[in-house]
């Protein structure tokens, strides 16, 4: 006997389990600014780009260098700590709060993904989650960081590697499935 699916997307309410945080106007708006300012390889100014982001209502520190082809969903729900530092073609996808702490490192390409849908239900509503990455924490290059997770400080996610689950303070994860490799600061 052959498995009929259970799932029926024509039943999603894209408006269930979503607050956008901003008027479609704001939202709009954000969007072409976005494609001329932040999704361009035109290397911008560091200082023009935090002007704008603050002005759609980012909450940024000082010293952020945010390379071209930055994808950054809603601004409006983005704290940046200081020093931070964000590499090309980094997907920011934050449905819900995304918060970086200080010396923060985004290696080029990670996507930190704070969209999911609930696969246990046939209509699979939202299911997003806030992300927080912790002071002197760094992402490596093509990482993908699930919603709902935190990286706790000074803690290295090496190359490659999924982030599903938090992680604790000072450690050096890797791969997928992710595994503790050691201690980063042995003197801690």
């Amino acid at each position: 006997m052959e498995y009929t699916s259970k799932v029926r997307l024509a039943q999603f309410d894209p408006s269930e389990n979503l607050d956008r945080g901003a008027s479609r106007v704001k939202e709009i708006t954000w969007y072409l600014i976005k494609v001329c300012f932040f999704l361009s390889a035109l290397p911008y100014p560091n200082r023009f780009k935090t002007i704008i982001l603050r002005k759609f209502g980012a909450k940024i520190g000082i010293g952020l260098v945010i390379k071209p082809r930055v994808n950054i969903h809603f601004p409006w729900k983005l704290e940046i700590g200081d020093h931070v530092w964000i590499g090309e073609e980094v997907s920011l996808l934050n449905f819900e709060k995304l918060s970086i702490g200080n010396n923060v490192c985004i290696s080029q390409r990670v996507l930190l993904c704070g969209g999911n849908h609930d696969y246990r239900s046939i209509s699979m509503p939202y299911r997003n989650g806030p992300i927080v990455l912790k002071d002197g924490c760094w992402i490596g290059a093509c990482c993908f960081v699930a919603a709902g997770v935190t990286v706790g400080v000074d803690t290295v996610v090496t190359a490659g590697s999924i982030v599903t689950v938090n992680l604790k303070d000072n450690g050096i994860y890797k791969g997928n499935p992710l595994n503790l490799v050691k201690d980063r600061w042995i003197d801690v």
